[in-house]
């Protein structure tokens, strides 16, 4: 049930590339690069720059991940909610209404769990914030995914 807090964008790219089906050296293929260079871009070492946001979008579209954007939208404040697909169908929103109720019943959780002792400490407290932005995530793709299929077409 922990959720992995990404702080910082060495920690994006060391998810991603571990995340990769078959590791870090399939990683590493798919980009065309050597694996000791994925690691110095990783690491950020001998001088190489890191994987830029191309490379690992690459990576995260193929593994169906959202690290980065995560990420770069939680140093703003706020959460990545990717477009609805026009074509969805009945079975997709209830996919969708589930994975909403799901978030939510993961965030009630950590809740209950961190008040076991009667405080939530810092750690606590992150890992609730981090579940309950992919909570608010997915009920606004649920709520965009309605919208897009019944929508009204035109012409």
């Amino acid at each position: 049930m922990k959720k992995q807090i990404l702080d910082s964008r060495r920690a994006v790219m060391i998810a991603v590339a571990n995340g990769y089906q078959g590791g870090r050296e399939c990683a590493a293929a798919r980009l065309g690069i050597p694996l000791k260079r994925l690691e110095n871009q990783i690491y950020g070492t001998a001088g190489v720059k890191p994987l830029d946001d191309t490379e690992i979008s690459v990576l995260e579209r193929e593994e169906g991940t959202t690290h980065l954007p995560d990420y770069i939208c939680a140093m703003y404040g706020g959460v990545f909610v990717p477009l609805p697909d026009s074509e969805q169908t009945s079975a997709d929103l209830y996919d969708l209404s589930f994975s909403t109720s799901t978030a939510k019943g993961t965030v009630d959780l950590l809740i209950l769990k961190a008040l076991s002792d009667g405080e939530i400490d810092a750690q606590e407290a992150a890992e609730i914030r981090a579940v309950h932005s992919k909570h608010m995530a997915a009920r606004h793709a649920e709520i965009d995914g309605v919208i897009a299929a019944h929508q009204r077409r035109v012409g």
